[in-house]
């Protein structure tokens, strides 16, 4: 019996030591193989799914040599240009690089979640970012043009339907086949936007129930806006609204506006400010928006308070207005007495929506007596730095100029986009300045549309970018289009962004060093003026930027480059890497600011993986 026993052990001894070594082969063989491939869930993996025989629309790479000599931004050096960027694992399809959730986890970064930083902008370092294309979800089309795309989007496109079934009661969405379908509903106004923005006008008793009051609110920022049906349903009345959520439970909420053309942005009210200016908007609007107004002596308001101009509107739906149990009471006391201490005055109340005005001059706060809370702002804080720049907890009170004008001293829209804004004076700018500048970016506009001509239609574009606005004349010589645009305005320059929002248009701050706080496949068209220059001159990496730029881009958009030469040389080394193509080169136009700048137009080419096509049959 005991030998039968020690042989057994040694039986048993010899079958473990096989499978422990069948087991380290097939680590070796696993990892050793498809490492790359495998950490797509990692930040800083470089994926090994190459585009080429693995994607339609593209040319084949058949030679295995995936990368060839180039010059980092037109100098001499030993840096390579890829032939084909790797395919970024199909779960990216929706990357946010800034906005995500994953690289908190993998990061564990230590963030206070009862004040919202988890849902603010987090962006990867060097090391963690990918180097490859974002694909499209399978089954990805063109999508829906405008205005029809107001009302419809293809379900493929983005492919959730969870708003639909837990929103079914409030007519946010609805599933229709192959679409995705917006009533027009919301939270608060289940049976129409268009019926409850004539209810505010009505409130505030704006001629003609037309809450545009005449041109008087043009800039509007909607905070929760859920599908930004009431920014979509705003258009029709000439105003623009910023609609404005977190990357959150409804997490695709944003993608859906912005699939439907509606100017939208990923964003939240946490612990740093909006990256707005000061006084920028006419109106903000929050219905149901979920938000503890009073927590940290009443800070979030107060940020409105900031971006609101003299005399501008709150306009907040939510049970604590109406309601009569106990906590609401105790919510719309408190509320009342803050708003009261920041010279807040009730402009209209009725049923379950509350408006609120500020002051137009700045008499109210003069008699704030001190240790009143909130207090008025330190002299030296500037209202209009925004990036990475904490909320304080504070009333910004007015400059010498409102004071004296009794208000903001704009012009009604539309005669607003085209006069010299006061606010000019911050930068020294006079009106002729302005003018001309105007008159320029006029010309050039046209220049580029006779080059894109051969390849769009009237209703190509809906969704436009200028990624480095200056004073918004870009954006100001597209009026006459069925476009909107964002302007973007670099973190570290002249911050004109105030001036873009007193001619009637909208926009934000950004580094383009970083990811833009948007969805993968949200732009028909880049403006880049300068922009490659810019960050060269930072010590920031071009490649990063063309494959953020081919992120933000739409299949089938559009890219219009205005820069010096070497900068055009760099980027023509990367298009075939990226699947774009050449449209339109041509010489600008000649100024001193601009001397040497050349016009570059390509287009982003429609591909899908070969995955993609396997799941959408």
């Amino acid at each position: 019996m005991r030998g039968r026993s020690d042989g057994g052990q040694k039986k048993r001894l010899i079958a473990s030591l096989c499978v422990v070594a069948i087991f380290l082969c097939f680590l070796y063989l696993y990892y050793g193989s498809s490492s790359h491939g495998a950490a797509a869930l990692e930040y800083g993996s470089r994926s090994l799914r190459k585009l080429g025989s693995s994607y339609l629309g593209g040319d084949d790479d058949t030679d295995g040599n995936q990368y060839e000599s180039s010059m980092n931004f037109g100098q001499d050096g030993g840096d390579v240009v890829p032939k084909t960027f790797p395919v970024c694992d199909d779960r990216h399809s929706e990357l946010i690089p800034c906005l995500d959730r994953h690289l908190i986890y993998q990061m564990r970064l230590k963030l206070d979640l009862s004040v919202m930083e988890h849902y603010e902008r987090h962006c990867p370092p060097p090391e963690r970012r990918y180097n490859c294309l974002i694909p499209p979800p399978p089954g990805y089309k063109i999508p829906i043009k405008w205005p029809q795309s107001r009302d419809e989007v293809w379900k493929a496109n983005i492919p959730h339907t969870h708003l639909a079934h837990e929103k079914s009661d409030q007519n946010w969405m609805v599933v229709k086949g192959e679409k995705i379908v917006f009533p027009g509903g919301g939270t608060h106004f289940h049976y129409g936007a268009d019926k409850y923005i004539a209810s505010i006008a009505n409130m505030l008793n704006f001629s003609h129930k037309n809450l545009n009051n005449e041109g008087r609110i043009r800039t509007v920022l909607d905070v929760g806006c859920g599908v930004a049906s009431f920014g979509a349903y705003l258009l029709s009345s000439d105003i623009i609204a910023m609609s404005l959520a977190p990357n959150d439970v409804h997490q695709n909420q944003i993608q859906f506006a912005l699939e439907r053309g509606i100017p939208a942005y990923l964003g939240v009210l946490g612990t740093k400010r909006l990256p707005y200016p000061s006084r920028s908007f006419e109106l903000a609007h929050c219905s149901r928006c979920r938000i503890d107004w009073l927590q940290r002596d009443g800070i979030l308001l107060l940020e409105l308070d900031r971006l609101l101009r003299p005399g501008g509107y709150f306009a907040y739906s939510s049970p604590e207005a109406y309601a009569q149990d106990e906590e609401d009471l105790r919510i719309w006391r408190e509320m009342s007495a803050l708003v009261g201490r920041m010279c807040w005055r009730i402009a209209a109340k009725r049923n379950q929506t509350v408006i609120w005005q500020k002051p137009l001059t700045n008499d109210c706060y003069m008699e704030i007596e001190h240790g009143t809370k909130p207090p008025l702002c330190r002299s030296d804080d500037d209202p209009d730095a925004v990036w990475g720049v904490n909320m304080e907890a504070c009333i910004t009170p007015y400059s010498d100029h409102n004071q004296k004008a009794k208000g903001s001293g704009l012009a009604p829209w539309p005669a607003r986009l085209t006069s010299p804004p006061p606010r000019l004076a911050d930068f020294g700018y006079s009106s002729e300045m302005f003018e001309k500048d105007t008159e320029t970016w006029r010309h050039r506009v046209e220049s580029y549309w006779d080059l894109l001509s051969p390849k769009v239609e009237a209703d190509t574009f809906r969704n436009l970018m200028d990624m480095k606005a200056n004073l918004g004349s870009f954006a100001a010589a597209l009026r006459s289009k069925n476009v909107w645009v964002m302007n973007v305005v670099p973190e570290d320059g002249p911050n004109t962004l105030k001036v873009i929002y007193d001619r009637g248009l909208i926009g934000t701050t950004h580094n383009w060093c970083e990811a833009f706080s948007t969805y993968p496949r949200t732009y028909d068209l880049l403006h880049a003026w300068n922009v490659f220059s810019d960050i060269e001159r930072k010590g920031c990496s071009g490649e990063d930027l063309l494959l953020e730029m081919d992120r933000i881009l739409r299949p089938s958009g559009f890219v219009i480059i205005r820069d010096k030469q070497p900068m055009i040389d760099f980027i023509k080394k990367y298009l075939s890497a990226l699947h774009w193509e050449a449209v339109a080169t041509a010489d600008a136009d000649t100024d001193s600011d601009n001397e040497g700048d050349v016009v570059f137009i390509v287009h982003k080419k429609l591909w899908l993986t070969s995955e993609n096509l396997r799941n959408s049959e």
